[in-house]
């Protein structure tokens, strides 16, 4: 007689063995609330064309949009904070402790943002909390990234790790395609350009922190992974900075990897909604609309290129990305910049974001397969965070600057520069996939 399954645990009883089912909830939980950290993180940046004034009210439209991407800069600095306190919690407490922590701080965060009155009614203090949100949602994020990385490669069968691990980007892209979607609804459906700029930009942060309650109750319900399980179980070995300084080999694949990687990524998501608008001369209306038409399909490609990856090697991967971003991202970028249809313009964005698929797809899986399970978060997420701090959080801002000094173009070449970099590391690296540490476990 087969064996009866828990249904709380979706473990069979008397093995530690997880049910099909029990993997597949335990996944959905933990990129469901991944999606709900980005969609917070990311409202940010698709409505600060409307807030920007409300709280930096002097300059023109690109030293607004320079201000508030510095705050976004800013909060991605103390993501390594998060990255290491709770990389180091997911290591010694749990993968799914870890992971509840990060999504109640970003919802409190996204709350206090939604109430900030604007620079007119408390002057100074309206930027400074507005800081301190952005503040609490870095630590977040940089715990939520290395946690859920770690767990669920750790929970994804062997031969199709990247596959699994892929549907963490596919969470990514959807939290930042539901807050370009929720724009939309509001532009289009229910709020006037003056109501969005008025109070509207308002709604997406009072709905992120509602829904992150939703979060905090599913991820209370997600299994273990039986990695760590036996790892607590048999280990005395601890996680913290000391011991990650014993894999430098690893912590450097990640930094250089994640270096033109998270360029890449930001340049092609999160900027080029501005770049739209701001350069090649689009509506903000319209240029919502190209880029969540063009982050639908990112987020499709995702689970296809992860499970390619599951046939042909994740270093091969890296090396087509490397190369593609390296040779193409000028012409790619001077192309866009052109006056041109939404037609146009739609194409050029998705030959960029194709070649961006190559890291996105598979960026958690090899990282998470460098590093053996009693450093495993910390080792993702710690390396990870801080190179996105430098690289990434700064990206927009780099961009901005440059345009506003009149050139613009320097921004191309250094989205190129950071891809040959990833790129001379693919080539030397091993393939993580055939020397797997999970295996090891």
């Amino acid at each position: 007689m087969a064996a009866t399954r828990d249904s709380s645990t979706g473990h069979l009883p008397g093995t530690g063995e997880l049910t099909f089912g029990g993997r597949l909830r335990s996944i959905f939980s933990g990129s469901v609330g991944n999606l709900v950290e980005y969609f917070d993180w990311y409202v940010y940046a698709a409505f600060s064309l409307y807030f920007a004034p409300k709280f930096f009210p002097a300059g023109d439209q690109t030293a607004q949009l320079m201000n508030t991407a510095a705050v976004f800069a800013i909060g991605f600095l103390v993501r390594p904070l998060g990255g290491w306190l709770l990389g180091s919690y997911a290591d010694r407490k749990g993968r799914k402790a870890a992971l509840l922590v990060s999504v109640m701080l970003m919802c409190f965060g996204s709350l206090l943002i939604a109430c900030i009155p604007g620079y007119d009614v408390i002057g100074f203090w309206a930027p400074a909390l507005l800081l301190l949100a952005r503040l609490l949602q870095g630590i977040s994020l940089g715990g939520e990234y290395g946690s859920s990385a770690t767990y669920i490669s750790e929970m994804a069968t062997p031969n199709r790790r990247g596959f699994y691990s892929s549907f963490q980007y596919v969470t990514i892209i959807m939290g930042q395609l539901l807050a370009l979607g929720l724009l939309i609804l509001l532009q289009k459906v229910f709020l006037t350009q003056e109501q969005l700029a008025e109070w509207g930009w308002r709604i997406p942060f009072f709905l992120g922190a509602v829904i992150a309650l939703l979060a905090v109750w599913m991820r209370r319900n997600m299994a273990e992974t039986e990695s760590f399980s036996e790892h607590r179980a048999s280990s005395k070995r601890h996680s913290n900075l000391r011991e990650l300084a014993r894999h430098p080999r690893a912590v450097m694949t990640v930094v250089a990897l994640t270096a033109g990687g998270t360029v890449s990524f930001y340049t092609f998501t999160t900027y080029m909604q501005k770049y739209l608008v701001n350069t090649t001369g689009f509506s903000k209306d319209d240029a919502t609309l190209i880029s969540s038409i063009a982050l639908l399909v990112f987020m499709l490609l995702q689970p296809l290129v992860g499970l390619i990856s599951d046939f042909i090697g994740r270093r091969l991967m890296l090396i087509l990305f490397g190369l593609g971003a390296t040779l193409f991202t000028v012409p790619l970028l001077t192309a866009l910049a052109a006056k041109q249809s939404m037609g146009s313009a739609l194409t050029w964005y998705l030959l960029a974001l194709v070649i961006t698929t190559g890291y996105t797809s598979i960026n958690a899986i090899f990282k998470a397969e460098l590093f053996p399970v009693h450093i495993r978060a910390l080792g993702v997420g710690f390396p990870f965070a801080v190179t996105v701090s430098v690289f990434g959080g700064t990206a927009e801002y780099l961009a901005l600057w440059l345009k506003s000094i009149g050139h613009e173009s320097w921004f191309y070449y250094y989205v190129s520069a950071c891809a040959a970099m990833s790129l001379i590391v693919a080539l030397c690296m091993r393939d993580t996939k055939a020397h797997s540490q999970i295996d090891r476990d």
